[in-house]
Order: structure tokens, then C-alpha cells, then sequence
């Protein structure tokens, strides 16, 4: 069972730069999109054999989730029921027999941290939610959680410390998530692996210099680690300034 997920930073810009191929090569079971920045009726994508699942913010041109799945969803449920979260369409989460699939956008917490105090709030409401649905069946999360959990997990660590994505605060709330029973796929398989990054900036050839961040994830919770196959990061693959990160679990997940 092959799940990817991307931020594209704006789905429109993304098909202009050969989206659609990388969609059908990369021949995923779920395929979960971020920042999407766009709202319904500004975008049609044939993508045969797919049910389309979409979640807007209200704000134009902002923010913005998708999951693409082979198989339809027993469920589906848009944000995490609480109406000062739900106004960007950050989450979408689909139920399955065996497990949740959950995409998430995380608020940035913007230049000089002015939007932590947000954050902190958002990953609290964010956390409860998932081990409400953990109640009930196993959690697949995964999208642009926007931190870089450890020094390894960015090329700067030592000058970006105080910067959104890598200040303490942030940091400990995915500490928070890891030490609630999720496991950060990537990790699972590559401890120590250095240099693997999925995000950089377009200034200074942050991306030829590998200078980047890892802030997209696949997290499972602690149930789903005997099911893991493998994991990857698409570092090659260009068309934002993201690239697709990927999980296999075994297939016997998607049996009714």
C-alpha cells in the first residue's frame, strides 16, 4: 500500500509543472496533497480510477488539502470539528477498515514566531484529535507538519534554532506526538541518516546546495510498525519547493 504526500505550494502551479506525471508514475494507492491554494471550480484533474476528496480554506488562494484515493473511503471528515481550526482546510481525514489516513497542513508559525501562540494551540487541539480517532483504529498520519524535529533533520540547525519550524516550542510538541505513540516513518528506517531533506528555500540555491528541512512526515501509530515496508523521500522529483515523501505498508491494510 503506497501513500505519498506533497505540498505543492499551489496545485494550479504545480500541474503547469508536469504534476499529472508525477502523479501517474509515482502509481500511489493515496496521494495526499498540501497547500493546494486553491478553491472549488478552479481546477479539474482527470485521474482515472481516483476519488478526489478536497477541503478549502476560506481564504482564497491560501492553504488548502487534498487526498486522491484508489479505493472510496468508508468515511470522510474535513478539519477536526472545531470551528476556530477548521476555517483553512488544513485536515482531511478518511476512514478505512483498518485504519484512519489523515492529511495535514500545519500552521506556519510565521516570521519573528508571531503566530506560535496559535501553533501551540493548534497542536494540542490537533494531538487530541488524532488519539480520539486512535481510539477507534490505527492512524496514518502524514503531510507539512512544518518542523524540523531534530538538529539532523536541516542542514542550518545551529543559525535557525529560533526560527519558525526549528524553535524549541515546535520541537517539543512533535516530541509530545512521538512520545504519544506515533513513529515518524523516515526515522523508523534511517536513524541516522543525514543530508535527506524535503523542503528548501527558492533563495540562496538552497535546493543545487542541498541546504534543506525535513518537515514532511508519515507518522504511525505504534500498532502499524509490524506493517511498514519502507520509506522514501523524493528528492529528485521537482514542482515546488517540497518534493513528495512516501510510505509502503503492507496491502493487507486496504482488505475488508
Amino acid at each position: 500500500m503506497k501513500c505519498i504526500s506533497w505540498n505543492v505550494n499551489g496545485l494550479r502551479a504545480a500541474v503547469k509543472k508536469g504534476f499529472v506525471d508525477v502523479f501517474n508514475t509515482l502509481d500511489a494507492d493515496f496521494f495526499c496533497l498540501q497547500e493546494t491554494k486553491l478553491q472549488e471550480g478552479q481546477i479539474e484533474l482527470a485521474l482515472p480510477n481516483y476519488h478526489q476528496y478536497w477541503n478549502y480554506a476560506e481564504k482564497k488562494g491560501y492553504s488548502g488539502t487534498a487526498i486522491f484515493a484508489k479505493q472510496p473511503a468508508l468515511d470522510v471528515s474535513y478539519g477536526i470539528g472545531m470551528p476556530e481550526h477548521d476555517q483553512e482546510g488544513r485536515v482531511i481525514t478518511l476512514e478505512y477498515a483498518h485504519f484512519y489516513l489523515v492529511t495535514c497542513y500545519t500552521p506556519n508559525s510565521q516570521n519573528e514566531l508571531k503566530r506560535l501562540d496559535y501553533r501551540m494551540t493548534w497542536e494540542d487541539a490537533f494531538l487530541a484529535y488524532l488519539k480520539k480517532l486512535e481510539n477507534n483504529k490505527p492512524v496514518i498520519l502524514c503531510g507539512d507538519l512544518n518542523v524540523a524535529h531534530e538538529n539532523i533533520d536541516l542542514k542550518n540547525w545551529k543559525t535557525n534554532r529560533l526560527n519558525a519550524g526549528f524553535s524549541d516550542e515546535e520541537r517539543a510538541k512533535f516530541s509530545t506526538l512521538v512520545a504519544s505513540g506515533f513513529v515518524d516513518t523516515f526515522r523508523y528506517f534511517y536513524p541516522d541518516l543525514e543530508g535527506a531533506y524535503s523542503w528548501w528555500s527558492y533563495r540562496f540555491n538552497a535546493r543545487k546546495n542541498n541546504a534543506g528541512w525535513r518537515i514532511d512526515y508519515f507518522c504511525v501509530s505504534q500498532v502499524l510498525v509490524p506493517q511498514l515496508v519502507s520509506a522514501k523521500i523524493h528528492s529528485d522529483i521537482l514542482g515546488s519547493d517540497h518534493c513528495p515523501v512516501e510510505v509502503i505498508l503492507d496491502h493487507s491494510l486496504l482488505e475488508s
